[in-house]
């Protein structure tokens, strides 16, 4: 059986900063080019006959895609972690100071004491439709921005003309890109059977979810990893409560972790916020906790958390939305909750 050596890799744009102990002793910390090329030299620096590297990084959003990749096709064992678990892990070393070389040993400890949970890369077209929602989500940003000082120009008489002309120019530009990029991510859609199958069951939610957001939400479902249940995508989602309670002194309102994929949280909010008004079911369970005085925030979430779990359901069955699967109606009488 081959030994085992931990690897932290802090992720950066442009660098590596790299922890490695072998045979229970930390050697020195090296720096590689966050390149193709880096990469190479890295994997040959952790690369050792007859032993089994387990290297952890953060999840960085693009900066540690390509590495990841490159360390699994030679064979090292990597776990991109959670960067609040490995924050909180921070905390519990009393590492109070932050730097990239910080940051790499805690990481190589994290690795050696921490359960080892192995990444699974997503194949190529959900890694290319995940990219282009990501983008269509910040230009929606950035079109909504513009939208709202356009509509603040008629406050004052002293706006220039050429602001006006200016900020036009700029929503039509916002406007082709967003449906030139939505184009091609259907593309990529329709090119692949499995994100086919699953934006179909997606848009089968009707008055909940329309194109737009089976884009954005199948593009952040589709890079999880395939053996998640359900608790996991709730988890991933950072939709799973958190109770804060301590003896009989400490009682604090349970609250959603926020743990997860914020991006993922943002695409179900406003098929969500459809829902309670459209979707005969989902707006049911709505009003039902809402009879029971819970705030309207806390209601939606939950609404939020019901829509997850019937995408988990339709992905897994292959079956189109059915929302008496998903809350009973005849259940607002009897004040049981799905």
């Amino acid at each position: 059986m081959d030994k085992l050596d931990f690897s932290g890799i802090e992720v950066s744009s442009q660098e590596l900063v790299v922890a490695l102990q072998r045979d229970g002793r930390r050697k020195d910390l090296k720096t590689f080019p966050n390149t193709a090329a880096g990469h190479q030299a890295l994997i040959r620096h952790l690369s050792c006959p007859g032993r089994t590297v387990r290297a952890v990084l953060e999840s960085t959003g693009l900066y540690g895609l390509d590495l990841a990749l490159a360390l699994r096709r030679a064979g090292i064992e990597v776990m991109v972690a959670n960067p609040r678990a490995v924050r909180h892990f921070a905390q519990a070393l009393m590492q109070g100071s932050k730097n990239d070389r910080l940051d790499a040993w805690v990481l190589l400890e994290f690795a050696a004491r921490m359960p080892f949970q192995a990444w699974q890369p997503p194949a190529t077209p959900a890694l290319q439709l995940h990219a282009l929602a990501r983008r269509l989500q910040a230009l929606t940003e950035m079109q909504t921005a513009e939208k709202c000082r356009r509509d603040a120009l008629p406050a004052t008489q002293t706006t220039p003309p050429a602001l006006r002309r200016d900020l036009e120019r700029s929503l039509r530009s916002h406007r082709r890109a967003i449906a030139r990029l939505s184009g091609e991510a259907l593309k990529i859609i329709e090119s692949h059977p499995d994100l086919k199958l699953h934006f179909d069951l997606l848009v089968s939610a009707h008055g909940s979810i329309a194109g737009t957001s089976a884009i954005q939400i199948l593009a952040e479902l589709a890079v999880l990893s395939p053996d998640f249940d359900v608790r996991q995508w709730v988890a991933s989602a950072g939709l799973d409560p958190r109770e804060c309670s301590s003896g009989s002194s400490l009682r604090k309102k349970a609250r959603i972790s926020e743990a997860g994929n914020a991006h993922l949280r943002r695409a179900l909010y406003m098929p969500a916020l459809v829902a309670i008004r459209h979707q005969p079911q989902l707006r049911a369970f709505y009003q039902h906790l809402r009879a029971q005085n819970k705030p309207k925030m806390v209601a939606l979430i939950a609404v939020m958390r019901k829509l997850l779990h019937a995408i988990y359901g339709m992905f897994k069955h292959q079956q189109p939305f059915d929302g008496s699967k998903v809350y009973r109606l005849s259940e607002i009488s009897t004040g049981a909750a799905a």
